[in-house]
């Protein structure tokens, strides 16, 4: 069967040709889409993601706060009341501020100060994310630190002792971070004292706090104990926050609904092209399947042919907008655009080909079923 359903295939090349095209088409746009999608979220959660969860396993915010990029200020105070309830280990005051960095040529840009408490840095940046320097260096005199990635933003270097202003303070990029973004814009990390100095921030306010859980405790019995000893306040286990923001911000901003309205769209055409082309095909080879079916092959065997071709028709479609997605990958990663595919997803994009590939065809079945053998021989 495998034969005779290449020489099927090879039979109308054009068709064939028109097939395959349409599912790397669709696939490859799902892929896109998705793989700028998953960038965006990973944005969303950045200020979570980047920071130090071994330490901040809860994180401690403003009672109306459902997005972590724009945290409200807290008291100070705050930070102490809560090393007092049971099962926390330990407290750690982080704030977000702005300011705006200059460089050597005058050129300017807005950037979102995170600092912490040295030496764990509670707030950021997660030592994964650290790619030269050391997060001690962060002690120094006036040491921030910039992301990589954002070099083509502010089309000046990052590297490694640039001298730079923020808010016409003096400050030195003394460690470098790759990936380490977040929606809320460019980030740099700093001590809790140089941000409040570099940002003019009150030194009685805070914006959230980040709490270690003690062993022998879990993080969801330290969070419920914070919710229902301190007023004003709402504790969040870390990753819960995250999710939560990136739903916030997905919904709130319709991101979701514009690449989800993409990707439906992108899978009904290929679907409805891929079997419309299908169904042409089996038009134009009905006399072939009817004289298959009068040497005595069954419907189930036809079935079988055209469901096999489709098949085949897959994987190809698969492999070629599966090099495409990573060519894609590829180079947009040069530009700052990092995207990831889990096994998950690929696997689902082989599904997803598989469906619309092997969906299609059932309009060429539903018309091949139907030929009564004996039309091969009518003039």
């Amino acid at each position: 069967m495998l034969s005779t359903a290449f020489k099927f295939i090879k039979y109308d090349k054009s068709k064939s040709i028109g097939v395959i095209i349409g599912i790397v088409i669709s696939i490859f746009l799902i892929g896109q889409q998705i793989g700028i999608l998953g960038f965006l979220t990973g944005l969303m959660g950045g200020i979570i993601e980047n920071s130090n969860t071994d330490v901040g396993q809860i994180w401690v915010v403003d009672n109306i706060t459902q997005n972590a990029n724009e945290l409200a200020k807290l008291d100070e105070r705050i930070v102490q009341e809560i090393r007092s309830i049971e099962g926390v280990e330990n407290t750690y005051a982080v704030i977000a501020t702005g300011g705006i960095v200059k460089f050597k040529d005058g050129k300017t840009a807005p950037v979102t100060l995170i600092g912490s408490e040295s030496p764990v840095f509670a707030g950021g940046p997660n030592p994964k994310k650290i790619v030269n320097g050391n997060i001690n260096d962060l002690n120094l005199d006036g040491a921030i630190s910039a992301e990589t990635l954002d070099e083509s933003i502010f089309n000046n270097s990052v590297a490694l002792n640039t001298r730079v202003e923020i808010n016409g303070k003096e400050a030195f990029i003394r460690l470098q971070t790759k990936n380490a973004r977040s929606f809320a814009g460019t980030i740099f990390y700093t001590t809790l004292s140089k941000a409040r100095y570099f940002g003019n921030y009150p030194d009685t306010k805070v914006n959230a706090v980040a709490v270690k859980v003690k062993n022998g405790y879990t993080i969801n019995e330290v969070v419920e104990n914070i919710n229902s000893k301190i007023y004003g306040v709402k504790a969040w286990n870390a990753k819960e926050l995250k999710e939560k923001t990136i739903a916030f911000i997905t919904v709130s901003s319709n991101i979701g609904t514009s690449f989800g309205t993409l990707i439906v769209f992108a899978i009904i055409s290929g679907f409805f092209i891929i079997g419309l082309t299908l169904y042409s095909s089996a038009l134009d080879r009905i006399r072939d399947y009817g004289t298959l079916k009068a040497i005595g092959a069954t419907n189930g065997y036809v079935r079988n042919l055209i469901l096999l071709q489709s098949f085949i028709f897959a994987i190809i479609g698969f492999t070629i907008a599966l090099l495409l997605i990573i060519g894609f990958k590829t180079g947009v990663a040069a530009a700052g655009l990092i995207i990831t595919y889990s096994p998950i997803e690929l696997f689902s994009f082989f599904l997803i080909t598989v469906f619309i590939s092997v969906g299609g065809s059932f309009f060429a079945i539903k018309k091949i079923n139907n030929v009564e053998p004996a039309s091969v021989f009518r003039g």
